[in-house]
């Protein structure tokens, strides 16, 4: 069939990029946020380190090739368990974690699994004493495990940790907030309607926190669908999750506004996370999002705490590190050049911020760009919070 050809054209294609000398990791991220995503585990246990490869570190040569770190094992796992603080939180978290493992899996190899995925959190933590374990955490570190077993996923989890997920492993919260302030400014741009309704109900954003925590690991009964998603956040900016969560309440726009509108209505309709969801097509639609709003256009009505150093600050070195492994200067310049054609286009469609245009406006950007991929892959973003907050106090 037609599907079935151009999964083995998708296929072909990442294995070459895999093969090509320097790696070609912007091919790669093109392929984990296009149509289908990196296919199989077997895929992703090859691409997730690459995609990850571009954040600083320095493998030792044994891994390098991999472009991780690998995880000496610091001691036992009773040595690791009786001196760790943390410890009888995961533990807890992780023996309430039954449904996130497949159904019909011998209990004898669930535990044999719990257990790892307690050590794979505690060595984390152990190795980087600046990080503080969150509940949610282990639904991120579960996924890893599950796809591509405990050495890789310890060390993926520790890169994912120490960059994309750092804002949620502070002692305080106030980075966490400081990205979901950014939910209302995307809703607000797209449906104005939707935006004043939620915040006529006062609803707050505390309902997509968990969604944000867990890359929605938690809150999604089919693994395909949240591996599906991790290839989508792993080859995008550290803000993607938001623009996820933002499209999901887009997208059920007409609940919202048949909702009672009352804190209580919209919270409990919002917490309930349809299983059903189009993924590929939301996926697509937060990439539009995403160049056509980016976050650093957001920054004036998100920006309502301080915040230190977050993860989003540091994705441009991440981007420029996967550049400098394939040089792709031409193709960023045009890219620029267009954003700029764009931004003026769209000051013009979006200060009526009507629905309409704003649809017709994120309807043409997907036929552009090809549902955003490239877009995303190229997108250089200048998000720095201090910055920003010294720019708007």
């Amino acid at each position: 069939t037609d599907f079935d050809a151009k999964k083995k054209r998708k296929v072909a294609e990442i294995y070459q990029a895999l093969n090509s000398d320097p790696i070609d990791v912007a091919t790669l991220r093109r392929m984990a946020i296009s149509e289908g995503g990196l296919l199989t585990d077997e895929i992703r246990c090859k691409v997730w380190p690459k995609l990850l490869s571009g954040l600083p570190s320095s493998p030792p040569a044994a891994f390098a090739r991999l472009g991780v770190n690998p995880v000496p094992l610091l001691s036992s796992g009773k040595e690791l368990r009786e001196d760790n603080k943390d410890y009888q939180q995961v533990l807890l978290d992780v023996r309430r974690s039954l449904r996130r493992f497949p159904p019909g899996m011998p209990d004898d190899q669930r535990e044999g699994l719990q257990e790892e995925l307690i050590d794979i959190i505690l060595h984390v933590l152990k190795r980087n004493p600046q990080l503080h374990y969150y509940q949610g955490y282990h639904d991120i570190v579960v996924t890893f495990l599950l796809v591509v077993g405990d050495r890789l996923a310890t060390a993926l989890v520790e890169k994912l940790s120490t960059h994309h997920l750092r804002d949620f492993m502070d002692p305080t919260m106030d980075n966490t907030k400081h990205i979901l302030n950014y939910l209302m400014p995307i809703i607000d741009q797209v449906n104005p309607e939707v935006h004043d309704f939620m915040q006529s109900a006062e609803v707050g954003t505390i309902f997509a926190l968990s969604w944000l925590i867990t890359w929605f690991g938690h809150v999604l009964s089919d693994f395909r669908h949240v591996v599906r998603l991790y290839d989508f956040f792993l080859a995008c900016h550290p803000l993607m999750p938001i623009y996820f969560a933002a499209v999901i309440v887009l997208y059920r726009e007409q609940e919202v506004l048949d909702c009672e509108c009352d804190m209580a209505s919209v919270h409990h309709l919002l917490s309930q996370i349809p299983q059903d969801l189009p993924y590929e097509t939301l996926i697509s639609r937060a990439g539009d999002l995403f160049v056509q709003f980016p976050p650093s256009e957001l920054a004036r009505e998100a920006a309502q705490q301080q915040a230190e150093r977050t993860a989003a600050s540091t994705f441009k070195d991440f981007e420029l590190a996967s550049v400098q492994q394939r040089p792709d200067t031409v193709l960023r310049q045009r890219f620029r050049e267009r954003l700029r054609g764009e931004e003026r286009t769209k000051s013009i469609l979006t200060k009526p911020r009507t629905n309409r245009f704003v649809k017709l406006a994120v309807m043409g950007l997907t036929v552009a760009l090809g549902a955003a991929a490239l877009a995303v892959v190229k997108s250089a973003l200048e998000w720095a919070p201090k910055f920003e907050l010294q720019i708007f106090p």
